[in-house]
């Protein structure tokens, strides 16, 4: 593996207040939960500090208000030494996760992003002469779809590899589409942009004739299915006991990017990432889930 290169995220900050609960309620019912447990969360945090955890350098860009929770994230960036100068402090609250865990480890989340509505193209292009130096550009949606299309085509000519993770789902304009090596989808998400169902493998190979360079289908416990020109392929996942699923895609995102930064190949960096997000449900919340490169499980 060459040497390591810098891994920008663009994305969301948020803190996550999870309950366990035995089962989710139906409508107009109330169910007793466990005690609220706050952690730092969000798409684009999560991404940015699974890869800082597992050595890569990594500059977050992102928003967090002047609040407990906006510190709360600063500070979990910071312990994975993640560089945090480009995250805005608008007078917005930080984002926030309301998440529900049941005993299966399952959850369900409802997000108010607050800040991170605020992370705006005026920022990407502040960062220029950092994205500059980046290997690979990471993104997600909990932030305007109008920023990760400009930061999408800055990535484009500035000669760095755009990897969006299509969560919470949404229409991607064609050019940002065509970007993208790899897009990266769960099941369900890749069904929602195709508009049917399907296998893991015709899902990836379906989305790859829509446009995008390549594409990772993750199949939880499964493993990922990875499409691009040289063909289809399945990468298993370790199998574990899952005590809590929380930020386990992200885990998965922020691993396969800092391999792709370091020059491993997609089947390679996603035989890692699997290793990393299977390590992760072991363990409860979202990024304090997330191990170090020893930690991995094998």
């Amino acid at each position: 593996m060459s040497a390591q290169k810098k891994v920008v995220v663009i994305g969301s900050a948020n803190a996550d207040l999870v309950v366990a609960l035995n089962r989710r309620p139906g409508p107009g019912e109330t169910v007793m939960g466990a005690d609220l447990v706050v952690s730092p969360g969000g798409k684009g945090a999560n991404q940015a500090v699974a890869a800082g955890m597992l050595g890569a350098p990594v500059v977050f860009l992102g928003a967090v208000g002047e609040d407990e929770h906006g510190e709360l994230l600063l500070g979990s960036l910071r312990g994975a030494g993640v560089d945090v100068s480009h995250v805005a402090r608008p007078d917005r609250p930080t984002g926030n996760a309301y998440i529900m865990v049941t005993p299966d480890g399952e959850n369900s989340i409802v997000v108010s992003p607050g800040a991170n509505s605020a992370v705006a193209e005026s920022d990407v292009d502040a960062a220029s002469d950092v994205l500059a130096e980046a290997a690979v550009m990471v993104l997600s949606l909990e932030i305007p779809l109008s920023t990760v299309a400009h930061a999408v085509a800055s990535a484009v000519e500035l000669g760095v590899r755009p990897v969006l993770n299509l969560s919470p789902t949404a229409e991607l304009p064609g050019d940002v589409l065509a970007a993208l090596d790899p897009l990266v989808v769960n099941e369900h998400e890749a069904a929602w942009l195709l508009g049917a169902e399907g296998s893991a493998e015709e899902l990836a190979t379906r989305l790859l004739d829509i446009g995008p360079c390549s594409v990772v289908v993750t199949i939880g416990a499964e493993g990922a299915v990875i499409a691009d020109r040289a063909g289809v392929r399945t990468v298993p996942s370790p199998q574990v006991k899952p005590v809590d699923t929380t930020g386990a895609g992200d885990a998965f995102t922020g691993a396969l990017a800092g391999r792709l930064a370091a020059g491993e190949d997609l089947v390679e960096a996603a035989r890692f990432a699997v290793r990393v997000a299977a390590t992760s449900v072991t363990r409860h919340g979202a990024q304090p889930s997330y191990p170090r490169a020893d930690e991995v499980i094998g």
